[in-house]
């Protein structure tokens, strides 16, 4: 069993030190990849140069808005899903912010627990699923009740281990590259040991099976579509 949903590389934009720290703190205890940024020029660079799976966006924002950067977002043609999470609350700028491109909007002072439902269905939204769990066979993984079982069997998985898990059996039948996968190990800013990718592998091999994940050589991974 392991304790945390679904994990997806975010980018969090918050000029707020103390929230962003909170959140920083509990997003990533919910197992995503979180980088923060804490102004608007620098979520520019960051979304222009680097691939993030989800967005949470505040929008009063110091250097450059969060509209602005939404709308820069969007006509460079990338489809990031968007939660813009502000104080702004009056219905103008709820509409504003999905008009140009946001997929949900999320009033200051929110629940937590909230933004983490809102995040898993966008997530699902984007990977095709109607709800959280994910089945591959004889293997189900549900962050909604946090386990993952084989064959009725519950399985420990490491931190790591959960996150290229997760990552692979959203994407399955795509090759996932190695610096996809490093980067959901150690972040943009973290060092990258030579052979730690293929440790984390060998132990979701062993202890889910040495057939579940197949290597592209020189490439990455891949969990094949399952035929069930």
């Amino acid at each position: 069993m392991y304790d945390k949903p679904l994990i997806m590389r975010l980018l969090l934009v918050e000029d707020d030190e103390t929230l962003g720290d909170g959140l920083q703190v509990g997003l990533t205890q919910e197992a995503y990849c979180v980088e923060w940024v804490k102004d608007g020029h620098l979520a520019n660079i960051a979304l222009r140069d680097n691939t993030f799976d989800l967005l949470v966006l505040d929008l009063g924002l110091p250097k450059m808005n969060g509209m602005n950067v939404l709308r820069e977002l969007r006509k460079r043609k990338d489809n990031v899903p968007v939660l813009i999470l502000t104080a702004y609350d009056a219905p103008e700028h709820r509409v504003n912010g999905l008009d140009a491109g946001a997929d949900d909007y999320l009033v200051k002072p929110f629940d937590l627990d909230e933004l983490f439902a809102r995040l898993r269905a966008l997530q699902r939204r984007v990977t095709g699923r109607t709800h959280n769990l994910i089945e591959h066979g004889d293997l189900r993984l549900d962050p909604s009740s946090h386990q993952v079982s084989l064959r009725d069997h519950n399985i420990n998985l490491s931190h790591t281990e959960y996150r290229l898990l997760l990552y692979l059996l959203n994407n399955t039948g795509k090759v996932a590259t190695r610096q996809k996968l490093e980067e959901l190990i150690h972040g943009w800013d973290g060092g990258t040991e030579s052979n730690s990718l293929e440790v984390f592998i060998h132990h979701i091999r062993k202890k889910l099976g040495s057939d579940l994940i197949r290597t592209i050589r020189g490439v990455g991974y891949i969990i094949e579509k399952s035929s069930c």
